[in-house]
């Protein structure tokens, strides 16, 4: 009795560790577990993207430009430090044109799209000069492609239905279905229209905050000067023929495939607060110190350069409006001196102020 007394005991010893093993198992190895890329997600409060009616005013400004300038500004828009290098660069070499600025433009490290937009001098420029807006669309493009290119869309609508948008001597504009796409008349020069984007489409369209206004026309039509000679830049990838826009699915084409960004100046939008531009008080995103919203050194509605890239010089600030000329407000010397062919879009050649046979 003895004996089977104690082989009882020991057996509902085992049994009750046995047991305490099975209940503290899962314990202690849910005690280790990490939570996982979806659960931290979760935990992060997402914040609002761009509205229709904000992404409409966004992009009104290059909405009308062709297809292919637009993926080359959205693409570069990403890349605001290099958009600050490649105006830099072109202002401290003046006398480099056709041949001779693709060699140089290729030698650089760039992404495509930056070295693609120094076909088109006086929009690099622009860009440059409105720093904060590319940054803005820059960010909206890398969260909210598909959206940014519906209000592309949307605007071509809008001054279609204006009667300010038709095929012209320079460009060609073309429906298919709801797709509006503009593309030039010659491939080998290529024409930058110059509009007002507060009457061209048909209904007051205000400037995006702290923007300043590079256009020189006074109407509600679209303007030409002389096209870009696209020429010089045929033997590289990142040349004009490189890049278009797939309406279909919503993106942008870079060498016959899809392009996507390679920046690290904007993140998931799970991962940041927004800034100033959204109402969302001080900025407070990682890149804070390269885009310079908020703060007093920001631009606002000044039209004063924000301290943003640090050391990086901007073209604007040793460049002003005397040395740009009437490319800051469309194109200018910058085209003839730097286009390859091409030439100033502000006046003379081909345009005229209602487009030049805008009808």
């Amino acid at each position: 009795m003895k004996i089977l007394t104690g082989w009882s005991r020991q057996l509902l010893a085992g049994i009750g560790v046995f047991g305490f093993a099975l209940i503290q198992g899962p314990i202690q190895l849910h005690a280790v577990q990490q939570p996982g890329p979806a659960y931290q997600a979760a935990a992060q409060p997402p914040s609002a993207p761009l509205a229709p009616e904000q992404l409409q005013q966004l992009v009104a400004p290059i909405a009308l430009y062709p297809d292919a300038l637009v993926a080359q500004i959205l693409a570069a828009s990403t890349y605001p430090t290099q958009i600050v290098e490649a105006e830099r660069f072109l202002q401290q070499n003046p006398n480099l044109t056709g041949a001779a600025l693709g060699m140089e433009v290729n030698k650089q490290d760039w992404d495509p799209s930056v070295k693609a937009l120094t076909q088109f001098p006086s929009v690099l420029a622009d860009m440059d000069k409105n720093l904060s807006w590319t940054s803005e669309l820059g960010d909206t493009n890398y969260n909210q492609q598909a959206d940014i290119m519906a209000a592309i869309q949307f605007m071509r609508s809008k001054a279609e239905s204006a009667g300010h948008l038709s095929t012209t001597p320079q460009q060609s504009v073309t429906n298919q279905g709801d797709t509006v796409s503009i593309q030039p008349e010659n491939p080998d020069v290529v024409y930058v229209p110059d509009y007002d984007p507060e009457l061209v489409y048909g209904y007051p369209v205000g400037l995006w905050p702290g923007f300043y206004p590079w256009w020189g026309v006074g109407g509600p039509y679209l303007s030409f000067g002389v096209g870009f000679g696209m020429g010089p830049f045929f033997g590289y990838g990142w040349g004009w023929h490189g890049w278009g826009l797939d309406w279909r699915n919503r993106g942008l084409m870079y060498g016959g495939g899809r392009y996507m960004s390679r920046s690290n100046t904007f993140y998931n939008r799970n991962a940041y607060m927004r800034g100033n531009y959204r109402g969302q008080g001080s900025f407070a995103r990682g890149d804070s110190g390269l885009r310079g919203y908020g703060g007093a050194g920001a631009r606002g509605n000044s039209g004063v350069r924000s301290g943003a890239f640090g050391g990086v010089g901007h073209g604007s600030v040793t460049r002003g409006n005397a040395a740009r000329g009437a490319s800051s407000m469309r194109g200018g010397s910058f085209g003839g001196s730097r286009g390859g062919g091409g030439g100033s879009r502000g006046g003379g050649g081909g345009g005229g102020s209602h487009g030049g046979g805008h009808r």
